[in-house]
């Protein structure tokens, strides 16, 4: 994918020694322009400069439009947010609202993002494509319906459970794990239907494992690191892994300290050696990053994730009383400028050019594209 470094729509860049310019407009049109500067630079020289596509696809930021320039000071072309933990429908249509004003403030950094094609778009007019999700089905409430209309709504992956046991999965903090209720199954096939990507990164073993096994459709997990690397409650065993992998599925790499190995002192080296030895299970097609990242949030934020309306006591998940709050991230990403120490951390350890371009962000579009169209001919 081409990167074009450019101002106000306008490409200027070097290309072999020459100086090229080239006009690109921001929305679909866009895409005229850049097939026509293409043809340009391939008569001119082979000698193009790349950059790599890249998705992160899991953050939870106190959104501001200093966050939003380091995404674009990132690179990053796609970022699946959470607009939803324990948020009901109506509330959350709220919180929709608010993105809404951030893209008809700031459309020159961010818009919102449908289709793997606005991965494309973002890519080539120098922006961010904003897509939502939700870590938990209470947006959908008991109402199967709901489903539908949240899609149309943009919302384009939905967790079945977040920690605790829901209407639809079991969650990972529960003692028992009884997998799929009835509307959790009948919930995944409308998901399949319209385009929605299941996304299990907080629920049990056996609840994921039976969502990979009931999907007809390639299901997610956004968020989580393998539990053989470190062994948190919210990472992944080896079986759960491999069933979401082995089905066409993707697993996101998080930077969350609770997941990482040696949390906030965990190494850049280390992190991206448990990413090769994943691949070297698993395959590197179906990985990505999904780095959980939580900037500038108020440590109430994370009570709310963990306590929501569930309970009347504080509870303190990966945390503890005397480390309640969210914890330090690791030196070397603090924020989205520093998904170019990520990128040379992947090359360090070994991987191919390609495999880089695919974790970094090629494996997430591609997986885009596929799931969040509907089902052909409205089946699945």
């Amino acid at each position: 994918m081409i990167r074009f470094f450019g101002y106000e729509g306008v490409f200027h860049g070097i290309v072999g020694g020459h100086g090229l310019s080239a006009p690109l407009g921001f929305g679909r049109a866009g895409e005229v322009p850049r097939c026509l500067f293409l043809a340009r630079v391939q008569a001119v020289s082979p000698c193009v400069h790349f950059q790599l596509m890249r998705i992160d696809n899991l953050q939870y930021a106190n959104w501001s439009p200093r966050i939003f320039e380091q995404m674009r000071a990132g690179g990053l072309d796609a970022v699946h947010v959470t607009i939803a933990y324990h948020e009901n429908f109506r509330e959350t249509v709220l919180n929709i609202e608010s993105w809404n004003r951030w893209f008809e403030n700031y459309p020159e950094l961010i818009f919102q993002g449908h289709s793997g094609d606005d991965v494309t778009l973002a890519h080539d007019t120098q922006r961010t494509a904003i897509f939502f999700g939700t870590q938990n089905p209470s947006v959908i409430e008991d109402d199967i319906g709901l489903v539908e209309i949240c899609h149309k709504l943009g919302i384009r992956f939905m967790q079945l459970s977040y920690n605790n046991q829901s209407l639809l999965a079991t969650g990972c903090y529960e003692s028992e794990d009884p997998g799929l209720t009835r509307m959790g199954r009948e919930v995944i096939e409308e998901m399949n239907r319209v385009g929605m990507i299941v996304d299990m990164s907080h629920s049990s073993d056996r609840s994921t494992i039976e969502a990979a096994e009931t999907s007809t459709r390639p299901i997610a997990i956004t968020h989580a690191n393998p539990a053989r690397w470190h062994a948190a409650r919210r990472n992944k065993s080896d079986a759960v892994i491999r069933a979401v992998t082995s089905r066409g599925g993707m697993l996101g790499f998080s930077l969350y300290p609770h997941h990482l190995n040696g949390g906030s002192e965990c190494t850049l080296d280390d992190f991206c050696q448990m990413i090769a030895d994943t691949a070297d299970r698993y395959g590197a097609s179906q990985l990505g990053i999904g780095s959980d990242l939580c900037q500038d949030q108020p440590d109430s934020v994370v009570e709310w994730m963990r306590v929501g309306r569930w309970t009347k006591k504080i509870d303190y998940g990966e945390g503890t009383a005397s480390a309640a709050g969210f914890p330090a991230m690791p030196s070397w990403f603090k924020d989205n400028t520093d998904f170019d120490v990520l990128q040379q951390g992947l090359t360090a350890v070994g991987f191919t050019d390609e495999d880089v371009a695919g974790i970094m962000g090629d494996n997430w579009h591609r997986f885009y594209r596929d799931g969040f169209a509907p089902a052909k001919d409205g089946h699945t």
